[in-house]
């Protein structure tokens, strides 16, 4: 059956529910593409059997008159920085290849308890550090996208989640897991066309995702629309008594929720992320959504952020603080890569392992971390980064008694060219310049597309939220997505 491969996760699982098609017409139809692009190397590892397996259990329940579950018949990609029992788990690390769980990470499990199935495990940047996914030791992911000026540069798919947005986005899955730390579902899927969303901080499991920063690590869905989201994030989270972070709350019915009429509601537009020199494209695109949230209804108010400017330097201080405490554990001993030269000792086979299976930019964030925890330089960096978070918290607490939820852009550019960011460090991180504040504050935050840029590239604009209103951002989400119409898909060169 031809097309199925076109529908989301909503059309999946009701075409399924309605016996339209089968769950492993479906399985297959993903399997195929997912076969037929390894150019864009998307996938780490591929499995497509146990694809097939989920899809015929889906299938027979549905012959037996059961409850197919919220995702019954629908096989989605998954990050591989989620543990998944059985099926290597690397975080696209040297120092973990060949790394096989015993044991399945919540937010994993949960999806497929919902009926889900797996079509392999999605290229990342390693251990989640990187804003391109060109830091993985597998190599690095192409976006689907090209210039529309004829230019055949490859382009690079955002990162970290940069396999989960190229899959979705090249119709290898219906939609797929990210993790976010300082805006790994947003940016990378404003740069491929697609959505993702953040939520709020505890919302979803930490349990059996493989660490970067524990206070900024949250797993979310990357879908190709707003309700496909819904779907996804409602499957994923709940609360887990295995992660201390966990929020012991209700998951609310999200999909059933959803409307576009924000009729009352008010929309924040932030002055300090009107940054000099901003691209005339992102700009045009989100003085267009704040047209269009207008039109749903919504009254636009100007808010201050005061302290939007320090938020990327206090993350950079922070996250590889935390990544150099969470990264000790590969050290040869327990599992993973080991590297024991000839006569070494236990320090030398520490050092061996880890100059061996960590990469250049994962070993620049545990330098910067090591330093800024060292004795002399805690007081100066790192708690002084802390009180920095807790003012950009307060700025977002301040700004949401004046509004409901509040409108960015999502990245300061499209996409760019691979290669062309990689040797200057400091401008790779400027692309997390508007999503790190919400991860800072744990906050619920989405990007949704917009449009194209002059070039044919994807734009997202991103809704930050209360915390806990996941609601409110889907919302102003499909109000967006109603309005912009956005249809543009890659064309197809791999």
């Amino acid at each position: 059956m031809t097309g199925l491969t076109d529908l989301g996760v909503a059309a999946i699982r009701d075409g399924v529910a309605k016996g339209t098609f089968t769950a492993v017409e479906v399985a297959a139809a993903f399997n195929v593409n997912v076969a037929a692009a390894s150019a864009l190397n998307a996938f780490i590892v591929t499995t497509p059997e146990l694809a097939v397996e989920a899809a015929k259990a889906t299938d027979a329940r549905r012959a037996a008159g059961q409850p197919l579950g919220k995702l019954g018949g629908v096989p989605i990609g998954m990050k591989d920085l989620f543990a998944t029992k059985g099926v290597q788990t690397t975080a696209a690390s040297h120092i973990l290849e060949g790394f096989v769980p015993e044991y399945e990470s919540t937010v994993s499990q949960n999806l497929w308890d919902a009926g889900a199935g797996m079509l392999g495990k999605l290229n990342l940047d390693q251990f989640a550090m990187g804003s391109s996914n060109e830091t993985s030791y597998f190599g690095n992911v192409i976006s689907p996208w090209r210039r529309s000026d004829g230019g055949n540069a490859a382009l690079a798919p955002g990162g970290s989640s940069g396999g989960s947005s190229t899959a979705v986005a090249a119709r290898l899955a219906p939609a797929a897991t990210g993790t976010d730390t300082g805006g790994s579902i947003r940016q990378p899927a404003a740069f491929t066309g697609i959505s993702g969303i953040k939520p709020t901080y505890g919302r979803c499991s930490r349990w059996g995702i493989v660490a970067f920063a524990s206070s900024l690590d949250q797993a979310g869905p990357m879908a190709r629309d707003v309700r496909d989201c819904a779907i996804m994030l409602e499957a994923m989270a709940g609360f887990d008594p295995k992660d201390a972070t966990s929020l012991d709350l209700l998951v609310p019915a999200w999909e059933a929720g959803l409307s576009g009429d924000l009729t009352g509601k008010k929309v924040g537009v932030p002055a300090e992320y009107r940054i000099d020199g901003m691209d005339a494209d992102v700009a045009a695109s989100w003085d267009q959504g704040i047209a269009w949230l207008k039109d749903a209804g919504a009254e636009i108010v100007e808010i201050s952020l005061p302290h939007t400017k320090y938020a990327l330097p206090a993350y950079y201080i922070i996250a590889p603080a935390e990544a150099s405490s969470n990264l000790a554990r590969y050290d040869g001993v327990r599992y993973g890569l080991r590297d024991l030269p000839d006569g070494a000792g236990l320090q030398d086979m520490y050092a061996a392992t880890r100059a061996a299976g960590f990469g250049a930019e994962v070993k620049r964030r545990i330098l910067i971390g090591t330093y800024v925890l060292s004795a002399g330089f805690y007081d100066a960096y790192y708690t002084q980064a802390q009180k920095v978070r807790t003012l950009i918290a307060q700025d977002f607490k301040n700004a949401f008694t004046l509004c409901d939820v509040i409108l960015a852009p999502t990245a300061p550019t499209a996409a760019f060219g691979l290669g062309e960011k990689s040797d200057d460090p400091l401008a790779m991180y400027l692309n997390d310049v508007f999503a790190v504040p919400a991860s800072l504050a744990g906050l619920p935050a989405m990007s949704v597309p917009a449009g194209l840029n002059r070039e044919g590239l994807p734009l997202g604009l991103q809704i930050i939220g209360r915390a806990f209103d996941e609601q409110g951002v889907l919302n102003a989400g499909l109000a967006i997505e109603s309005r912009a119409q956005f249809s543009a898909r890659p064309e197809r060169w791999w």
